[in-house]
């Protein structure tokens, strides 16, 4: 009898677990290995759980990563917080909603010093008016409006007497709450006679002394053009309140928003905000303000291809790449808006996805990028965007890493191998296409390492783009890496891709020569970079793998 058919530490069915190895069966039903609860909270700020995913309803994802939420605030609150804090104004995450949630979160079960820091961190996270609804709603619906929640958001409102009278004029009501309603569930004290005005206009409404005079004090006189501009008359009396006073989009009575003049006024000489810009793209385009040759245009190039204001305004690739999709569609997701899309803006959106990634620097080495195409990364959404699936986000991602290194090769991979011609030569949303387009299959992960081996490729790092769902193999993707080291005499890498926020992954968390990372994590291209880097994959000993397993722990962290 040959015993080793039923027991093999080199070669195992991915139905069952590697004798040895701690692996816990996955939501296909088979086996991988699970991520600590640290790995998990970051997946969930960074790619949320809306839509859930193939296996996984959305209330269960969202319940299992709150679970570990609370897991890692139990563990380490201060570093719990302080994560929360890193990823939200570091802009990692294309939305802000799972930070708002964790942190809500932390202020409800954390302990006495743990609830303190969240309730300090409000500022921090909640950087606008919707943030901070949001957390009003989260936080309220969990503990309830105790004197620490509401002098948390009392503080809230004693921010610059500038910056408050933008916040209450741009974003004004949320999720059944205003700003008069938290005011007077929260009794800020006025820092200064401004706040006090602000307060009381909130409160109360209009001014009496609203007339044709600005206010005298300049913090305040963007209430008096908001005031001003709700009794307009004219055009030409919005344009004028615009560019005197800065009004934003949210100022504007609906019945003007359809004139070419006034999203004139508003784009200024490039100053609209970057994240107004490109959600209103669509509709400077259909009202006539773009078209093709018109100075606005080269307003709105210039803005979307200048990566230090994209830094600054924390433009997440997500927010790009669902501009790209929908305004080079030229209609609407919701609604029966349509337009024809400027071919120069669909290009400096795609330069500006690559952009908002920050200067990534070329290891030199040969990559092989394989891209899960299988059934299971055709359901749910990334980030909370709509028609975004992660078979889709994938394949951006992946061109991220192509558009740095000169030596690449691109693989698509289900229960076997697909040939990709995809490169960042073409657009975004053509490569995007290409995938969607391929048919689906069950998920065998160790296809990119057996292809290598038969083909006898050279490859200094597998990168795979998965959820990690894999069941349908003969050996396990781990397994797979080891043979192809052994054959090829090539300590090859592995990097690991989430691109959903469940609880597995296929990389060997006792191998130092692998690596998990965030999908859409915008820190991830240098992550990936900085680790092939570590050490010279052709030189590096197999044996030291705690040594490795800790430069590893200080790249991620």
């Amino acid at each position: 009898m040959n015993f080793t058919k039923y027991f093999n530490p080199k070669q195992t069915p991915q139905s069952e677990p590697i004798p040895g190895k701690e692996m816990a069966a996955n939501s296909a039903g088979g086996y991988s290995f699970a991520v600590d609860d640290w790995q998990r909270l970051l997946r969930f700020l960074i790619l949320g759980s809306e839509g859930g995913t193939y296996y996984i309803s959305e209330k269960q994802l969202t319940q299992e990563n709150a679970l570990a939420v609370v897991a890692c605030i139990a563990a380490d609150g201060k570093r719990a917080v302080e994560t929360i804090v890193a990823v939200s104004e570091g802009g990692r995450a294309p939305k802000n909603d799972p930070a708002i949630f964790a942190l809500a979160v932390a202020a409800t079960v954390g302990d006495e010093a743990t609830r303190k820091l969240a309730l300090n961190a409000v500022p921090q996270v909640c950087r606008t008016g919707t943030h901070l609804f949001h957390f009003a709603q989260y936080a309220g619906n969990m503990r309830g409006w105790g004197r620490g929640l509401r002098n948390a958001v009392a503080r809230w409102y004693q921010q610059p007497a500038r910056k408050l009278a933008l916040q209450v004029v741009k974003y004004q009501q949320r999720d059944g709450w205003s700003h008069r309603d938290l005011l007077r569930l929260t009794h800020p004290k006025a820092t200064t006679p401004q706040h006090n005005d602000i307060y009381n206009w909130v409160v109360k409404g209009g001014w009496e002394w609203v007339g044709n005079e600005p206010h005298p004090e300049a913090a305040l006189q963007l209430l008096w053009a908001f005031e001003k501009a709700k009794r307009a008359s004219s055009v030409g009396e919005v344009v004028r309140l615009i560019n005197d006073y800065n009004l934003p989009r949210e100022a504007i009575p609906t019945q003007y928003l359809n004139q070419v003049a006034v999203w004139e006024a508003l784009l200024g000489e490039g100053t609209m905000p970057t994240t107004a810009l490109i959600r209103n793209l669509a509709t400077m385009t259909r009202v006539g303000l773009l078209v093709p040759g018109a100075e606005a245009v080269g307003k709105v190039v210039a803005a979307l291809q200048d990566g230090e204001r994209l830094t600054k305004a924390r433009i997440h690739p997500i927010a790009v790449l669902a501009a790209l999709r929908t305004y080079g569609s030229g209609e609407g997701v919701r609604g029966g808006n349509t337009w024809q899309p400027v071919t120069q803006i669909v290009d400096a959106l795609d330069s500006a996805f690559y952009l908002s990634f920050g200067n990534v620097a070329s290891t030199g080495k040969r990559w092989l990028l394989a891209l899960d195409v299988s059934g299971s990364m055709g359901a749910g959404n990334v980030g909370g965007v709509p028609n975004l699936s992660p078979r889709d986000a994938s394949a951006a991602m992946c061109l991220v890493t192509a558009a740095t290194e000169a030596r690449y090769h691109v693989v698509g991979f289900q229960n076997k191998l697909l040939p990709l011609t995809i490169s960042p030569r073409q657009r975004l949303d053509d490569a995007i296409k290409a995938i969607s387009d391929l048919p689906f299959g069950s998920t065998d992960c160790a296809q990119p390492m057996l292809y290598a081996m038969e083909k006898k490729l050279k490859v200094d790092v597998f990168t795979i783009y998965t959820d990690s769902e894999t069941w349908v193999g003969d050996v396990h993707p781990v397994q797979a890496l080891q043979q192809y080291r052994q054959k090829m005499a090539i300590p090859a890498k592995l990097i690991v891709v989430g691109m959903t926020s469940n609880g597995f992954s296929i990389a060997d968390p006792d191998d130092g020569g692998m690596l998990d990372v965030v999908g859409f994590d915008t820190a991830t291209p240098n992550v990936m970079a900085d680790f092939v880097r570590g050490f010279d994959v052709e030189a590096a000993p197999q044996t030291d793998a705690a040594a490795e397993d800790e430069a590893v722990v200080s790249l991620t962290t």
